[in-house]
């Protein structure tokens, strides 16, 4: 099994700064994507930003220049730099990551963390 466990967030004022972190642990051999995904009150979860092992990066146009997604492959973690926060972006944010159980594994699995919520005041 493996689990994704989420940090950083919390409350700050529009224009504001926040960076969310996600680790994962458990059977791992390697991880292919990973990324975050955000789900306001009352709407469908949306992606945020996702990155490749080899660094290649996709941002939701309503984030770009203003997010940075980042990984590290040694230690299994993606982080989530997040400028200019505006209320809009109030909501839990969940690190998803496609792992990759053993050298004889063909395909990925996805995995999800619990989720952490961010709160952007005005």
């Amino acid at each position: 099994q493996v689990q994704l466990v989420e940090s950083g967030g919390g409350l700050v004022q529009a224009g504001g700064s926040l960076r969310l972190s996600c680790a994962a642990s458990g059977s791992i051999f390697s991880i292919n994507a990973m990324g975050w995904y955000r789900q306001a009150p009352g709407k469908q979860r949306e992606l945020v930003a996702t990155i490749t092992t080899a660094g290649s990066t996709n941002y939701a146009d309503s984030v770009k220049g203003r997010f940075t997604i980042s990984r590290d492959n040694a230690k299994n973690t993606v982080s989530l730099q997040m400028n200019s926060l505006k209320p809009g972006d109030t909501a839990v944010y969940s690190c998803y990551s496609n792992v990759v159980a053993g050298p004889l594994s063909v395909i990925g699995k996805d995995y999800w963390g619990k989720g952490t919520l961010v709160t952007v005041s005005s």
